[in-house]
């Protein structure tokens, strides 16, 4: 944090494309930004469950700072003038993110550690309060209006059919491995393989032979089903999320005690009642990790997936890339980043009430 205190804070270009001039902050700013930068360490010497109040405000007096900087730089600019994020506010804000984070681990009790996140309700308010919305990357986000959200919309749509997908497959699957060396070796072996291959380079492979199927059917070809698009993104994402489905669902349901199936077995269970009564809640935890694993994993490949034409924030990325514009790439990745971020703390939350709910019955 020391170090982005002293570096530029702001980039001011006279529109999205042309190079601009670096902006520092004025002096007492960078004062008060050096002062937070050391406290949570000094706090961390004094009292260690308070080191969490100093790097909150850090945190929160980044964002602050990238809203007012922004709009100190656009005064007196035209219209398409754009003030942007610089060097020295990512690394700031990237010191004051990791500070965040040890001070929740360093926390010695559950109250401290739900005090580590109020920034994120400041952060929210500087959001929605619109001091932030000189941002370039929010200026291009209003640019964009309801075309970011239709974006947005097809991004969770393409994930969430992958990931049912998956799941629909991947689930008989692991069922069906989980009792049978060969075939489990078979199937995550196949599995395996469909990882190591580059996600763009299998998003081009299906591209042959899904075109070829929609010409030779043209009953698919109506119902949409061509060589780019919708149809070689979900097929690629499936088989991308079928290895965590697979491989956790074979580990969980082999990682039932055999005592509480032999129990089942003894109380006159048959053997679909021993596998929804007992296999499946005792092995839903680790199985849901795998689900988990799954839904963040295809979050960034639904991003890849745009280059076929299937839609989702990866069109502002490879838009942005196109055109040297570092604001749209930042308008599909940062939202892209926090919807994994979501999606990973959602599943999370339902792992852990699983396990303490089979936890209290057991």
């Amino acid at each position: 944090m020391l170090t982005g205190a002293l570096l530029p804070w702001v980039l001011l270009r006279p529109n999205r494309l042309a190079p601009g001039d670096f902006l520092r902050l004025p002096a007492p700013w960078i004062a008060l930004a050096l002062l937070l930068a050391v406290a949570p360490a000094l706090s961390a010497r004094l009292r260690r469950d308070w080191v969490w109040l100093p790097a909150c405000a850090a945190l929160l007096l980044g964002l602050w700072l990238l809203g007012e900087r922004t709009q100190a730089a656009l005064v007196e600019q035209a219209p398409f003038a754009r003030a942007s994020a610089a060097g020295g506010l990512w690394l700031y804000l990237l010191g004051a993110g990791g500070a965040v984070f040890g001070a929740r681990q360093a926390a010695g009790g559950p109250l401290t550690r739900t005090l580590a996140w109020i920034w994120l309700p400041g952060a929210a308010a500087l959001l929605l309060s619109g001091h932030l919305s000189a941002w370039s990357v929010l200026v291009e986000g209003r640019n964009e209006g309801g075309r970011w959200v239709q974006e947005l919309g097809q991004h969770l749509r393409l994930v969430g059919s992958a990931l049912g997908l998956a799941t629909l497959i991947g689930v008989p699957l692991a069922v069906w491995a989980s009792g049978r060396e060969r075939v489990a070796l078979t199937v995550l072996g196949l599995a395996n393989g469909v990882q190591t291959i580059p996600s763009l380079a299998l998003l081009g492979l299906l591209i042959a032979p899904l075109s070829a199927l929609a010409t030779a059917l043209p009953a698919l070809r109506q119902l949409g089903i061509s060589g780019i698009g919708i149809a070689p993104a979900l097929s690629a994402m499936t088989l991308y999320a079928l290895l965590p489905v697979v491989r956790n669902g074979i580990v969980a349901l082999r990682g039932v005690p055999a005592g509480a199936v032999d129990a089942a077995r003894g109380m006159g269970m048959t053997a679909s009642q021993r596998f929804w009564r007992v296999q499946l809640p005792l092995a839903l935890p680790v199985w849901l990790a795998g689900i988990r694993q799954a839904a963040v994993l295809l979050v960034g490949v639904a991003a890849v997936a745009a280059l076929i034409g299937a839609g989702g924030l990866g069109t502002y990325i490879f838009k942005g890339l196109q055109s040297a514009a570092a604001d749209l790439i930042l308008l599909g990745a940062v939202p892209a980043a926090a919807l994994a971020l979501l999606v990973d703390a959602a599943l999370r939350g339902l792992e852990l009430l699983l396990g303490r709910r089979l936890g209290r019955v057991s």
